[in-house]
């Protein structure tokens, strides 16, 4: 376990940004996130802006243990990366694939708030035509669907031959109840879950309860690297690592997580830095020829300034910073 520095130390190694998406996604427009330098590297706090403290806590932790640990030695040296396609319409779907170069795996968007499921088909049918037969295609629905909507949802969309669909439900009982309908129904495709594990105070029970066929694990929310390899091997299940829609130093972490792995089957959701419109890195960590390599990633320092957030949103993110540190301060043992 890593020791907790002070708070007066991290918020001297401090630095926030705001950097703005190419496209709108998962509601957000402007990433916004914490950056801190440490003595291993940089780590990243970033929490989406509606978390609460004590889930947000756990983000700090993955940050200051990007910045002042070590992360445990790769057992591969190149990670395969999977696209990630937005709500967008059909017509924007070339111009998003565009920027994951080499990548033969693309995650859809889908259950966008104001879209239907005839957008969803679209979309999905469009990611296929323009990847092709051999590609694999996955959606998304980030528990936005009931159990009945959801059997009929991927009834239509497995006609475009699904790799899994990430949480489609947002319960873990839901899920389990999903998988009968879908076995009752005949339709086949694995169910994968994300907000399940990464969302929950006991992110084994999706495994325990047999709700998922594949866990989607994301660094910062479990933890940090050892936290999430804990998960992973509690779970028993294959696992993909996606990201947290991070900048490169994010992205850092989830490969390192996403190379230590013992197996890793399926393509991992760590593309999405191509989503902004710069990036804080100046090599930026973008998929080529599909994959990712380990390693760490380095601000620029004149990226850091330009993309440098509003002196407000500065001091929101420090005083989240404090607070956050309050709360791995109580559940620290001594």
């Amino acid at each position: 376990m890593t020791t907790l520095p002070p708070c007066d130390e991290l918020l001297e190694r401090a630095h926030v940004v705001a950097l703005p998406m190419r496209v709108r996604f998962r509601g957000v427009d402007v990433r916004e996130a914490l950056l801190l330098e440490g003595p291993s590297g940089w780590g990243e706090f970033s929490p989406f802006v509606e978390y609460a403290d004590g889930e947000s806590a756990r983000w700090l932790s993955a940050a200051i243990e990007a910045a002042y640990a070590v992360w445990p030695e790769p057992v591969r040296d190149a990670v395969p990366v999977n696209a990630t396609v937005p709500a967008v319409g059909p017509d924007r779907v070339p111009e998003v694939l565009a920027r994951f170069d080499g990548c033969t795996t693309a995650k859809v968007k889908v259950a966008e708030r104001g879209q239907g499921l005839d957008d969803d088909v679209d979309r999905v049918a469009a990611v296929r035509s323009a990847m092709g037969p051999s590609a694999r295609v996955r959606v998304d629905a980030n528990g936005g669907w009931d159990v009945e909507t959801a059997t009929e949802a991927l009834r239509r969309l497995t006609a475009y031959d699904l790799e899994y669909a990430e949480q489609p439900c947002a319960e873990v009982e839901q899920l389990v109840e999903l998988r009968t309908a879908l076995a009752r129904n005949g339709i086949d495709v694995a169910i994968a879950a994300d907000e399940s594990i990464r969302k929950a105070e006991d992110p084994i029970r999706v495994a325990r309860l047999g709700a998922a066929d594949v866990v989607v694990v994301k660094v910062a929310p479990l933890g940090g690297v050892a936290a999430a390899l804990s998960v992973v091997e509690a779970c028993g299940l294959p696992a993909v690592v996606s990201s947290a829609l991070d900048t490169s130093v994010g992205i850092a972490a989830g490969v390192s997580l996403a190379a230590a792995l013992p197996e890793l089957e399926f393509a991992c959701g760590l593309g999405t830095v191509g989503l902004f419109e710069r990036d804080i890195s100046p090599t930026p960590l973008r998929p080529a020829a599909g994959v990712l390599a380990p390693g760490r990633a380095v601000p620029d320092p004149e990226a850091l300034a330009d993309l440098a957030a509003a002196p407000d949103r500065q001091a929101w993110w420090r005083d989240r910073l404090v607070r956050c540190h309050a709360v791995l301060t109580s559940t620290t043992p001594r």
